[in-house]
C-alpha cells in the first residue's frame, strides 16, 4: 500500500515525493508517461557529449530564498544571467527593450531621462488596458508594438495579441536604462550539473518508487494507494467531461554545429521573419566547453504536448468547472500547471509544491487524536510553557 501515487515526475510530482518522503516517512508511487523523469525541464547529453535541453530552455531564476535554498539541498548553482538578442530591421538588439534597444534601432544617443520621454511621446492613451494589445502600446506606442510583439505573439499563440489577455505581455518589462538582463530575480542561476541530475537527486530515497513509460490510468486500479498528487492535464483526468481545455505546444528542431559558438548570445528572437520564435544555444547557459556547439529552434504550432494555457476568457470559464470538479474530489490533489491551467515559472511551481506539503501534513496533524490532559497536572504545563529558554 502506497500513501500517495503521484502523477507526473516534474518540478510539482518530484518535490512532493521528496518531502513525503524524506519529512513525512511516506510510501510514494511516481508514475509518468514520459521515459525520464524531471518533465519539461529534462536534459541529456546529445550524442555529440552537448548537454541540452530536450523541451527548450529552461532558466532558473526568483526572488524566494525559501526555494532557492530548498533546492540547493540537490544541486550545487552555475550564476547565470540570462540575456536575449531580438533580430529586428535587420539588426540584434537587445529584449527587453532598454536604451541600448531605442539608441542601436534608431541611431539615437539618448540618455535614460531622455529615453523615458521618448517612450512617453510615442505611448498611446488606452482608457481600460485589457488585452496584450493595450499593454504594450500603451508603453511603447504602435511602432515598436509591431517590431517586436504584434508578429512574435501571433506566432507564439496563434493568435492577434488584442485577442489575448494583458497577463501575456505584461510579464516583459520595457527597462530607460541600460540593464539587459532578461530577469532581475534575486536569485539567477542554472544546476551545475544540469536539472535531470538534480532531480535525481530529489527522488533518491527508499520510500519513492518510480514507474515511468506509463498512463497511470492503466494501472491506477490494481495499485493500492490512500491519496492521489495529479499533476497532469486537469482536463484529461475529468475525461474532457467539459470539453478539452486549450494549450499551444511547440515543435523543437535541435541541431548540432561544428563551430565553438554561433549566436551572439544565449537566445535570439525572430519576431517577424522565419517561422521560428528563437534559437538557443545551451552552451551558454550551461558553461559547458565543447569544440562543438548545440542550438535548437522553436517552432509554435496548435498540436502537440501541452505547453501554455491560452489565456483567454472563455478558457478561464472552462477551467473554473474544472476546478470546481477538482475541488470536489476527495483525496486527489491537483498541482502544478497543467492541473491547475495555469503558466507558472519553475520557481512557482515549486513554491505551490511546498505550500500543498505543509497543507497535507497540517491536515496530517489535525486529525491526529488529542492526548486528553492529565488531573492535576496545569501547573506542570504552565511551568513548562514559561520556563526559560535553554542556553545551550
Amino acid at each position: 500500500m502506497f500513501d500517495y501515487l503521484i502523477v507526473g515526475a516534474g518540478f510539482a510530482g518530484s518535490v512532493l515525493a521528496e518531502r513525503l518522503a524524506t519529512r513525512s516517512n511516506k510510501k510514494v508511487l511516481v508514475i509518468d508517461k514520459r521515459s525520464h523523469i524531471g518533465g519539461n525541464a529534462y536534459d541529456h547529453y546529445n550524442e555529440d557529449g552537448i548537454l541540452i535541453h530536450k523541451y527548450g530552455p529552461h532558466i532558473f531564476h526568483t526572488n524566494s530564498k525559501d526555494v532557492f535554498d530548498y533546492l540547493g539541498n540537490f544541486t550545487d548553482w552555475r550564476p547565470y544571467e540570462h540575456r536575449v538578442l531580438a533580430s529586428v530591421d535587420g539588426q540584434l538588439v537587445p529584449m527587453p527593450i532598454n536604451l541600448d534597444t531605442i539608441n542601436k534601432l534608431y541611431g539615437l544617443k539618448l540618455t535614460s531621462f531622455e529615453v523615458e520621454q521618448f517612450f512617453e511621446s510615442v505611448a498611446e492613451e488606452v482608457p481600460v488596458i485589457k488585452t496584450s494589445e493595450d499593454v504594450v502600446v500603451s508603453k511603447v506606442g504602435r511602432e515598436l508594438y509591431n517590431k517586436f510583439f504584434k508578429n512574435y505573439t501571433n506566432k507564439q499563440w496563434g493568435l492577434d495579441p488584442s485577442q489575448l489577455d494583458k497577463s501575456v505581455t505584461s510579464r516583459v518589462p520595457t527597462r530607460t536604462n541600460r540593464d539587459d538582463r532578461y530577469f532581475t530575480d534575486t536569485f539567477q542561476a542554472m544546476p551545475l550539473h544540469g536539472y535531470t541530475r538534480m532531480f535525481e537527486k530529489m527522488l533518491d530515497h527508499p520510500n519513492i518508487k518510480i514507474m515511468l513509460n506509463t498512463d497511470y490510468k492503466e494501472i491506477v486500479k490494481f495499485i493500492p494507494f490512500k491519496e492521489m498528487i495529479f499533476t497532469g492535464p486537469v482536463d484529461e483526468y475529468f475525461d474532457f467531461q467539459f470539453g478539452k481545455l486549450p494549450y499551444r505546444s511547440l515543435e523543437f528542431k535541435h541541431d548540432t554545429l561544428n563551430e565553438e559558438q554561433h549566436l551572439a548570445a544565449p537566445v535570439v528572437n525572430f519576431p517577424n521573419e522565419h517561422a521560428y520564435t528563437r534559437i538557443t544555444e545551451f552552451k551558454a547557459l550551461t558553461g559547458q566547453k565543447h569544440s562543438k556547439t548545440a542550438i535548437v529552434y522553436e517552432y509554435p504550432q496548435a498540436e502537440g504536448d501541452p505547453y501554455y494555457p491560452i489565456p483567454m476568457p472563455e478558457n478561464a470559464e472552462l477551467y473554473a468547472k474544472y476546478k470546481k470538479a477538482a475541488d470536489e474530489t476527495p483525496n486527489v490533489h491537483f498541482v502544478g500547471r497543467l492541473a491547475t491551467y495555469k503558466y507558472y515559472n519553475m520557481d512557482q511551481v515549486v513554491a505551490q509544491a511546498l505550500t500543498l506539503y505543509k497543507k497535507l501534513t497540517d491536515k496530517e496533524e489535525a486529525a491526529k487524536p488529542v492526548r486528553p490532559a492529565i488531573a492535576g497536572s496545569t501547573s506542570l504545563v504552565e511551568k513548562l510553557i514559561n520556563r526559560e529558554p535553554s542556553k545551550e
